[in-house]
């Protein structure tokens, strides 16, 4: 003890010192430490959960975010293939339009040639029915009367005048 007091340490007034420290350690621990240490782990514990909450925001945002591009993607899609089967219709329509116009004027075409033959045999046949006439007329004309040289020429000429009259009535 000597030790001490030469130093200048009173020891009864360490003991107590000691004492009064272990005492406001152990009271400060139970009453202020735990509490704040608790209250700490709380808050470490709630801000641990909103830091994990968010990460699971963020993850479902990026998949929400994903699932968006692969619907806008596909919706691109349908529509692209829309456009493209309307197209093909509208190429198939005006190609059935072509073919139907194609068949219709081909049907105008063969309906007014029919008509120009009928119309053509139809005069041929009064040309024919006219010269037979005009043939028969010269035959009677012929038989009629011997012919010399200028009353030929005189019998073709009247025959011709009368096929040139019959044609201009």
């Amino acid at each position: 003890m000597g030790g001490f007091a030469s130093l200048g340490v009173n020891l009864p007034l360490l003991v107590v010192f000691v004492i009064n420290f272990i005492v406001l350690f152990v009271l400060l621990r139970l009453f202020l430490y735990k509490p704040v240490m608790k209250m700490l782990d709380e808050r470490a514990k709630r801000t641990k959960e909103s830091m994990e909450l968010a990460e699971a925001t963020k993850k479902e945002f990026e998949q929400a975010k994903v699932e968006v591009q692969k619907q806008i993607e596909k919706g691109r899609q349908e529509a692209q293939s829309i456009i493209s089967q309307a197209m093909q219709v509208g190429e198939r329509l005006k190609e059935e339009s072509r073919q139907e116009a194609t068949k219709q004027a081909q049907v105008i075409v063969d309906r007014t040639r029919a008509e120009l033959e009928t119309e053509r045999d139809k005069i041929v046949g009064d040309l024919r029915r006219e010269f037979v006439d005009i043939a028969i007329s010269a035959a009677g004309k012929v038989i009629k009367e011997t012919l010399d040289k200028e009353k030929h020429h005189k019998l073709i000429e009247e025959t011709l005048q009368e096929s040139v009259v019959l044609k201009k009535s």
